[in-house]
């Protein structure tokens, strides 16, 4: 049985083959990657205690579970609210947060 194709011809076929699959997944993919994926809440909450928790012992902590839409300025996003208790000087004392729902980032911390 002879082969029809030169190596060559076999060589440039499995690329054509492999640029043609890589190009289908990529178009069928793309929908679902380049969308915003939120964190989320408790991994936001774990996150803004570890910080707190490098000052000192935290005594309490919550957070909200849903994302609430939330603009300022020109900036606008999903945030999260959440809060944090704890003793300084023998005093409670708590503040509240306001992170971002897809960076995670603290946009705004303030003692209540």
């Amino acid at each position: 049985m002879e082969n029809k194709f030169t190596q060559k011809q076999t060589t440039y076929l499995l690329g054509a083959i492999g640029f043609i699959v890589s190009f289908l997944l990529g178009f069928l993919l793309y929908p679902k990657v380049s969308k915003k994926q939120t964190i989320h809440a408790d991994t936001i909450l774990e996150q803004v205690k570890d910080q707190f928790r490098e000052e000192g012992p935290i005594d309490g902590s919550w957070i909200e579970l849903t994302k609430v839409p939330w603009k300022k300025f020109a900036y606008s996003t999903d945030v999260y609210y959440g809060g944090i208790s704890r003793l300084e000087e023998n005093v409670l004392v708590q503040y509240e947060f306001i992170a971002d729902a897809y960076t995670g980032s603290l946009i705004d911390l303030y003692r209540v």
